[in-house]
């Protein structure tokens, strides 16, 4: 086996097992050895389910070998975000308080993973309840690229793992921009789709109205093969939407040749960094076919920013009632700040606030009725040391300019996919979005693949990761 089979994209290991060339139980015991010699110091894992996965590892290699294959991720190690349930395994949420929770069933996007024959190499670490930081008990991942620098939140685990090549891909969740904040920290190409596109059922919540599940991974092909898997109707979801699931990973190579990308004049606040990184998409896009055209941003688009705390404050204040505030002392001061501040919104406060949402989605969507794609930064300053985090604190108007281009297509629901587009200075990633109209996931992950096809970001790996500093968790 290669010494970097783990780097593999999870396209050709995917082809590889089909071939028989490589089989899942020495692919999965590759990526176990690999995740307890690196993950000691990333502590990306919550949780590694190594017995389980080995042994569905065999059990996929029997049904090859018999002639049965469940699809493109038949015998591929991946893992998910722990705020997925998973059968007999510990789901936190990244949360103290939930330590000792062991669902009896599978979040359906977690059966949906099984069915298609994933191996599930365990449960990835990430903020305390899918906010902004982690709990004071749990240690944060590391960033694998340089390890002064944030990993993303609130998909760190996810961000992490996928980056050093602990898994192919894995799940995370975006609220605010929990998706594409790890993705672009750690050079990852990850998909925010649209809201209702992929069932949340069996998913631990931050604010339901606002939260999306997608696939990270390290190109948009890949990406593309997890979100067929895992999209689609779901009984025990009423609000995933009952249209069909296209073949995404079939239709990756439209292209964007004749497609109107849309570049905002009004996008203030980013540093040289982000505005390189645009750039550079704008010249691969222009390249792959596409024509670049000049639009503005709503209004209303940087008052949604500012509304995303309250509005998510009194969701999660929601999904949190059985245990605050009557439990908390058990919470970390971050998510407990956010509850406190959700408790005292007003109705009319909140009222307001929900017809600005739809105000500013109406808004979005006719702008998008106007190009095919919009391309747009993930952050102004394009990436944060953790010392800088620290410093900037929860002031809310900081955490505003942080979510500035991320909050409101969570408010909106649109589908964006982030991609590597550069390197600081200091050897950290830079990634930029492609918004797309809602339920046009295909069309987004083309025009990626697209880029990817001009580019070589999304295949340059960490230059080293360290060993020995943590105790990794296997169960």
């Amino acid at each position: 086996m290669p010494a970097d089979l783990h780097y593999l994209s999870l396209d050709e290991v995917a082809r590889r097992l089909k071939a028989r060339k490589l089989s899942s139980v020495e692919l999965t015991g590759a990526m176990l050895r690999r995740i307890g010699e690196v993950d000691s110091t990333l502590g990306s894992y919550a949780t590694v389910t190594a017995d389980r996965a080995l042994a569905d590892a065999a059990r996929l290699d029997a049904e090859t070998e018999a002639g049965t294959s469940r699809g493109p991720l038949h015998g591929v190690p991946i893992a998910v975000k722990d705020l997925c349930n998973t059968e007999g395994v510990p789901t936190a949420a990244g949360m103290a308080i939930h330590r000792g929770n062991v669902p009896s069933r599978d979040a359906t996007v977690v059966a949906r993973l099984k069915q298609a024959g994933a191996v599930i190499l365990g449960k990835l670490q990430m903020t305390e309840g899918a906010y902004g930081a982690h709990h004071p008990s749990i240690p944060a991942p590391l960033n694998p690229w340089n390890a002064a620098y944030w990993t993303g939140s609130s998909s760190s685990g996810s961000g992490a793992a996928t980056a050093a090549g602990l898994c192919f891909a894995s799940l995370g969740s975006d609220t605010g921009g929990s998706i594409r904040f790890p993705s672009t920290m750690n050079g990852l190409s990850g998909l925010k789709p649209t809201w209702g596109r992929v069932s949340r059922a069996g998913v631990f919540p931050l604010a339901e109205s606002l939260d999306h599940v997608g696939p990270m991974a390290r190109s948009a092909l890949d990406a593309a093969i997890v979100l067929g898997v895992i999209a689609g109707a779901d009984p025990e979801d009423p609000t995933a939407v009952g249209l069909p699931v296209p073949d995404y990973a079939a239709s990756i190579d439209q292209g964007v040749r004749g497609r109107r990308i849309g570049l905002a004049t009004n996008m203030p606040g980013l540093d040289e960094d982000a505005r390189r990184a645009l750039d550079g998409a704008v010249g691969a896009l222009t390249k792959a076919g596409a024509a670049i055209v000049e639009v503005k941003l709503p209004d209303g688009f940087d008052q949604g920013a500012r509304d995303w705390v309250p509005l998510c404050g009194v969701e999660a204040a929601v999904a949190h009632d059985a245990t605050y505030p009557s439990r908390a002392s058990e919470y970390g001061p971050v998510l407990a700040g956010l509850l406190d501040h959700g408790r005292r919104l007003s109705a009319m406060e909140l009222a307001r606030m929900q017809l600005r949402r739809a105000a500013l989605t109406g808004e979005l969507n006719g702008l998008l009725a106007s190009v095919d794609l919009l391309l747009m930064p993930v952050m102004g300053r394009a990436v944060w040391s953790t010392e800088a985090l620290l410093a900037a604190g929860r002031d809310p108007e900081v955490v505003a300019e942080r979510l500035r281009y991320t909050a409101p297509f969570d408010l909106s629901g649109h589908p964006t996919l982030t991609l590597p587009g550069g390197m600081t200075a200091d050897g950290v990633p830079v990634g930029f979005q492609i918004v797309g109209k809602a339920f046009e996931e295909g069309l987004i992950l083309a025009a990626g693949h697209a880029y990817q096809r001009e580019t070589d970001w999304h295949s340059r790996r960490p230059p080293r990761e360290g060993r020995g500093m943590r105790p990794s968790h296997m169960a």
